[in-house]
């Protein structure tokens, strides 16, 4: 009995360790737990408690079994819901998996179409590219992650140390860490690993040893060693510079004596038309001012080259090294890159500038044709043969200026085109009378009032013309005095052409005499012509003739008139007339008294000169 009862507890124990994972599981540990207890503490019971009790058992345990059936059903109830739920999360994350693949082959097709056409940014240290950053990561470019990236491995290779652990991956859920200690030098995600066309996981097994090789070689860069090692190199070429400088000094002194000895011995003037254009002195010095120059601008190339390089020694100097290189062949890399750019627009202004040269050229030949009346075109005079090709090659020039306009360098910038607005403002602005004298040189031409070489009178200024420009004329008068005249005084006041009445008609000299009634007036018309046939230059036909002008109450006015063909030397013959008049009347006895002169005849002496007396008593 005993032993049955001990079978019982154990059966008991093991149904509630069967059923510890359900509802009744402590009841049933409680329960199995009361009957140990009771069976050790009622040992010494007697066998009616103890037959009472097992049949209360009993009952118990076909309660408990029927409660158990319960809880089993329960448990296949829960497990067939457990493989219910596992299948719904296999079918989700199967979905999720395959949205998954379906979005990173949609992103992958996106790179692959802007891989061509898009070029990462590289991290590049001291001129070595380590890899490239394609992807944007929260907020930030990939240049600025290719920045941040950069500068932290420069503050990394600063330090001294290095362990072997030191570089190393953390992975996360969407991204590994490639960390050094607990710096984080660079995220891959997911997106790198497609632009680069492989997994997060290869590539960044394939950037730790990029990284870790370039740490070490920074620190050894970054060495004591290796600073000792660049300052010894800085003397040295700081060294080297100097002799350089000492040695090109040294050269060009002993070029410059020799220079000096070979102008001395050998050097010869340069004469040009029997002008001296260059003296021996002046060449030898000509020649050391460009021993001079050679050597400033070889000093500036060693300079130009030397500082790039002592920049450069240190790293920490190196990119002002660069800056400063760039400073000086950039500017000369624009300079030839322009004047190669501008090739196509030279040929283009050769062409213009060739084609309205022959243009002119072909102008000129038919106007000198003109101008040597060789060439007759009606209506068109051949004084008009200079100024009527001036004309068009000023036209001609400023047609040419507006199509090489655009072709000229810079002509777009808005400097240049401000410039040439000035220069028009100030053009305008300050020249209205030299425009009105080229204006009026212009129509004084076309009206053709007098030529080169005219004897003419402008206002009170009488003289030949000497020099026609569009601006002024020159005469050179009887005094053998230069004037010149402004155009546009010669356009408003009296212009009198001597010369050109001379050629057509023959030009009339005159001059007026008085003489009193006493003489008669045919006697006076008779001697003014005689003297004026007299005359060297006066024509013979048309006949000299004379005009009375006015009968005053004292005397009466004769005017002499002459025809004359050389205008040129009017004041001569004019004079030689004058002279001729006094000596025939002086001849004929007649006195050239002012008409207002009373002589008596008490004896004084006639007004005529002693020398004609003996013709007058003849």
């Amino acid at each position: 009995m005993f032993y049955m009862r001990r079978l019982l507890i154990c059966l008991l124990v093991l149904v509630g360790i069967f059923s510890f994972a359900f509802d009744a599981r402590s009841q049933l540990i409680k329960k199995a737990g009361q009957l140990i207890q009771t069976a050790f503490d009622d040992n010494r019971q007697s066998d009616t408690v103890a037959v009472t009790e097992a049949m209360v058992l009993e009952e118990e345990l076909k309660a408990d079994s029927l409660r158990i059936q319960e809880m089993n059903l329960q448990l296949q109830e829960m497990k067939l819901n457990e493989i219910l739920l596992r299948a719904e999360l296999d079918r989700e994350r199967n979905m999720n998996q395959i949205a998954d693949s379906l979005k990173r082959e949609e992103q992958r097709l996106v790179i692959d179409s802007l891989r061509n056409v898009t070029k990462g940014v590289p991290v590049r240290i001291e001129d070595d590219t380590l890899f490239m950053v394609y992807a944007a990561r929260g907020g930030y470019s990939p240049f600025d992650r290719a920045e941040m990236i950069t500068e932290t491995l420069l503050k990394i290779g600063r330090e001294r140390r290095l362990t072997r652990d030191s570089v190393y991956m953390l992975e996360n859920d969407n991204y590994i860490d490639i960390m050094y200690g607990n710096k984080v030098i660079v995220s891959i995600t997911e997106q790198d690993a497609l632009w680069q066309g492989t997994t997060r996981h290869k590539l960044a097994e394939t950037y730790v040893p990029i990284l870790i090789a370039k740490i070490k070689y920074m620190k050894n860069e970054n060495s004591f060693w290796q600073i000792v090692r660049r300052a010894g190199l800085f003397v040295l070429v700081l060294a080297m510079q100097y002799l350089l400088f000492k040695l090109i000094n040294f050269l060009f002194r002993r070029l410059r004596r020799k220079i000096v000895r070979y102008g001395q011995q050998r050097l010869k003037p340069i004469i040009v038309r029997d002008y001296e254009l260059l003296n021996k002195r002046r060449l030898c010095r000509m020649l050391i001012y460009l021993t001079n120059l050679v050597r400033y601008v070889i000093l500036l190339l060693l300079l130009i080259f030397t500082v790039p390089i002592l920049f450069s020694i240190f790293p920490q100097t190196e990119k002002l090294a660069l800056k400063i290189f760039y400073y000086i062949v950039d500017p000369i890399k624009m300079v030839v890159k322009s004047i190669v750019e501008y090739i196509p627009n030279l040929f283009i202004i050769i062409v213009i500038w060739y084609c309205i040269r022959y243009i002119i050229k072909g102008v000129h030949y038919i106007a000198t044709e003109i101008q040597n009346e060789k060439l007759k075109i009606s209506g068109f005079y051949p004084d008009w043969a200079e100024p009527t090709f001036n004309i068009i090659r000023f036209l001609l020039y400023a047609f040419m200026i507006a199509m090489i306009y655009p072709y000229l360098p810079g002509s777009e910038s808005g400097v240049f085109q401000g410039i040439s607005v000035f220069v028009g403002l100030i053009v305008s602005l300050g020249s209205s009378t030299v425009i009105a004298n080229f204006i009026a040189g212009f129509v004084i031409t076309y009206m053709r009032p007098f030529k080169i070489g005219d004897f003419i009178k402008v206002k009170d200024t009488v003289g030949n013309v000497i020099e026609k420009t569009p601006f002024v004329t020159r005469l050179r008068t009887i005094k053998n005095e230069v004037v010149t005249i402004p155009n546009s005084f010669i356009m408003t006041s009296d212009t009198v052409n001597y010369s050109a009445s001379a050629r057509r008609y023959g030009l009339i000299i005159h001059t007026v005499m008085t003489m009193g009634y006493e003489t008669p007036w045919r006697k006076v018309h008779e001697l003014l012509i005689k003297a004026a046939l007299k005359t060297p230059g006066v024509l013979e036909h048309p006949k000299p003739f004379v005009l009375e002008m006015e009968l005053n109450d004292n005397y009466m006015c004769y005017q002499i008139n002459a025809y004359i063909k050389d205008a040129d030397n009017l004041p001569v013959i004019t004079s030689e007339l004058l002279q001729n008049i006094q000596d025939y009347f002086h001849s004929a006895g007649i006195e050239l008294v002012a008409p207002h002169y009373y002589s008596t005849r008490d004896g004084s002496g006639s007004k005529i000169p002693k020398e004609f007396h003996r013709h007058y008593d003849a």
